[in-house]
């Protein structure tokens, strides 16, 4: 028996009959064409965070600009083996839900029908003021209309849903922003800025980390503090811990399981040795 297949069997071993809760992050979206960005190194420059964007014109502009030039690359993106095995796997009851720190709806698209969606989704937008949430599409024509012949992004490894705090770039761009058609409230991403509260999904998570039997980590090295209080909830509950990545992560050394792989393969692997033919 190969180690992979040795290392699935034991995953199997875990949560058969059993409740199972998983957390995920980048790694499980980069067979659909999504970079692993931390898997390959953190960038010199931090992201443009929440009181920046709030405060200053320059990073509201630069924001939506980047923005608006990348977000229709999540729009064509298709769920990988990883997102079906995991939908499969709450579909027979062996799975609670997802807790995901993505923001590609990619677990959503593959059936997943419970996901605490932990830095929110990219394809809607909040007012800050009124709170009038909308689609991205609506303001995507908005922007089209204010900035027509603004060009796009084809690579999905430009996307840059919130980008780099490159302040040359932000001061050069002339980007036209629009604001709330109901308030003249800022807009914003509903996705979680740096310095910013999280969303009530974080709560409800920890919830379901205090009720599982085992806690599968795939595809985040849990070095985001959410994910990882996530399991550590589920740990201070006795949950077993589960873990699917190719690098080393932040509860490798407490992990009852560890499988250093691919989520597509491995959780394919897995779904297939619980569920048979399903």
């Amino acid at each position: 028996m190969s180690t992979v297949s040795s290392a699935v069997a034991a995953l199997a071993e875990v949560m058969a009959g059993r409740r199972t809760l998983a957390v995920t992050g980048a790694g499980i979206s980069t067979d659909s064409g999504i970079p692993d960005y931390r898997g390959v190194g953190t960038t010199p420059i931090e992201p443009v965070d929440f009181q920046q964007f709030t405060s200053d014109p320059v990073w509201y502009r630069w924001v939506w600009a980047r923005n608006q030039a990348t977000w229709r690359l999540l729009e064509g993106l298709a769920p990988t083996p990883g997102h079906r095995a995991l939908a499969r796997l709450e579909e027979a009851g062996l799975l609670s839900g997802v807790a995901t720190q993505n923001v590609d709806r990619l677990h959503s698209r593959a059936g997943q029908a419970t996901v605490w969606e932990l830095h929110g989704a990219y394809d809607r937008v909040v007012c800050l003021t009124c709170g009038r949430m909308v689609g991205r599409a609506e303001i995507d024509a908005r922007l089209e209309a204010a900035n027509p012949g603004f060009p796009r992004e084809s690579d999905p490894a430009r996307i840059a849903i919130t980008p780099e705090a490159d302040r040359a770039a932000a001061e050069a761009c002339d980007f036209r922003a629009v604001t709330c058609e109901v308030c003249d409230g800022l807009l914003k991403p509903d996705i979680v800025f740096f310095g910013e509260s999280l969303p009530p999904a974080m709560e409800a998570a920890m919830r379901a980390a205090g009720e599982c039997d085992a806690v599968l980590v795939a595809g985040t090295s849990l070095a985001v503090l959410t994910g990882l209080w996530i399991v550590r909830q589920a740990m201070a509950r006795g949950a077993e811990v589960l873990v699917i990545n190719r690098g080393p992560t932040a509860v490798d050394e407490l992990a009852d399981v560890r499988v250093g792989g691919g989520t597509s393969e491995v959780l394919s692997a897995l779904a297939g040795e619980l569920l048979g033919g399903e």
